[in-house]
This record gives C-alpha cells, structure tokens and sequence, in this order.
C-alpha cells in the first residue's frame, strides 16, 4: 500500500469513532455488548493508545534503529479506578484521542516511503517497523468504532 493510501485510511480512523459515537451525550456510554468494553471504557481507553502510538511514532522516526518500544497492559488499565475507564466523562479523552490522531497526521505528511521501513523492537510483537505502526493504527480505532456501534445496538 503507498505512503499516501496509508495516510487517508489512518485519518478516516478517527471519523470512524465519532460516527460511532454519534451525539454520546444522549445514549448510555455504559452499556457493553457481551464481547467488549463499554463506549466510555474504549474511548478513554483509544485516548491512552493514541498518546502510546504518537510516542511510537515519534520513536520510530527519530530514535536510531531497533528502538525500545513499549508495550503496556490495557486491561489492567481499563480495570484501575484511578485511571477512570469506567467512571470519568468521555469529553476530555475524546479531544485528546482527536488531538494526537491529528498531531501523528501532520508527522506522517513529512516521512517518505523509504520511511516505512523504519523499525524498532517492539516488547510485545519484537521487530515493528513504521508500516506495522500504520497498519496497526488504521485498524484500531475503527475496531473500537464496531465495539461501540454494537454497545449501541444492543440498546434498541
């Protein structure tokens, strides 16, 4: 896929999820569908992967090759109190999923396609070049969008 294919479906990722999420102010962000999240744990959950994935990107981009790149536990983090996934109003982790998604778009209008084969070490899936970033992140918020569209449906 080229560079700029690779770019339009990473931007239309974010539409996917507020399309989803339609106007969130009036359905219940609680509900879950029997094989996910509720619509307020996967939004404060895709601002947390968002902040990983630009901090990713930034490393696959700037650091030497073979980079350390991070993994973290996302369940255990939907499931602590403190970080909220299950309490906190969606607004502020929707502006931030917004936010960095439109940051890490205006870094991808600068790479090449020689870029693309940029790679770090990824602790979970080992060596993940900037194309495994993008296809990981073109998929991910529009995984989450179906979530949420099926937390809806299972409201009618």
């Amino acid at each position: 896929m080229q560079l700029e294919t690779l770019i339009e479906n990473y931007a239309a990722g974010t539409q996917a999820v507020l399309d989803a999420l339609g106007d969130y102010r009036k359905v219940d962000l609680d509900s879950k569908h029997p094989d996910g999240w509720s619509p307020r744990q996967v939004v404060h959950h895709l601002a947390d992967s968002e902040t990983n994935s630009f901090i990713r990107l930034h490393r696959l981009i700037g650091e030497q090759p073979g980079t350390s790149l991070a993994g973290y536990d996302e369940a255990a983090w939907a499931r602590n109190p403190i970080l909220g996934y299950e309490s906190l109003p969606i607004d502020t982790s929707l502006l931030l999923f917004i936010s960095v998604r439109q940051a890490s778009l205006e870094t991808m209008k600068r790479i090449s396609e020689a870029d693309l084969l940029r790679s770090g070490t990824h602790s979970e899936s080992g060596i993940y070049t900037l194309k495994n970033w993008f296809e990981s992140y073109i998929a991910h918020p529009i995984d989450h969008a179906s979530q949420i569209e099926r937390a809806f449906k299972k409201l009618m």
